[in-house]
């Protein structure tokens, strides 16, 4: 039996929620990261990321919480995704170039999902994917089309 390559993605939150076309969300100024409208665009990322990785592949959603003076680099599982939230201090970009090169040293094939072309940058120096928030949003939105197709009655077909 063939030994099923282990594979991991890996999203960065913030940047595909206010870069990738499925999510976009501009701050007004008196609006923070805990707006009720907000969590709505985490949960649905999550939801999404969740059905994007499916079972083949291991899934984690980095959020910055560098600004935050109490975050202590919490993790938290939802419907398989990781959540993690980045410690104070500690930009979100640090913690998932870390985790792609641990993925690579594991020889995990890996997928990071980002805008940011420093994190692209560095992440594909060791040898990791890349996908942009935006090519993101749109293989989600693909995904769920074809989903909706495969559900859609069939008319039998008269001879």
């Amino acid at each position: 039996m063939a030994k099923q390559r282990k594979r991991l993605l890996i999203v960065d939150g913030y940047n595909v929620l206010r870069s990738g076309s499925r999510y976009r969300w501009q701050p007004r100024a008196d609006e923070d990261y805990t707006d009720d409208f907000f969590n709505t665009a985490r949960e649905r990322l999550i939801n999404d990321v969740a059905n994007y990785a499916g079972r083949d592949m291991g899934a984690i959603i980095v959020f910055d919480a560098a600004d935050n003076e109490l975050s202590e680099g919490s993790r938290t599982k939802i419907g398989g995704v990781q959540v993690i939230f980045s410690p104070a201090g500690q930009s979100a970009d640090k913690v998932i170039e870390k985790l792609a090169h641990d993925a690579r040293e594991r020889q995990v094939e890996t997928l990071v999902v980002t805008s940011d072309a420093t994190i692209q940058d560095t992440t594909f120096g060791f040898g990791v994917d890349r996908m942009s928030a935006d090519g993101f949003s749109r293989e989600v939105g693909m995904y769920y089309e074809e989903a909706r197709l495969d559900e859609t009655p069939k008319v039998a077909q008269k001879n």
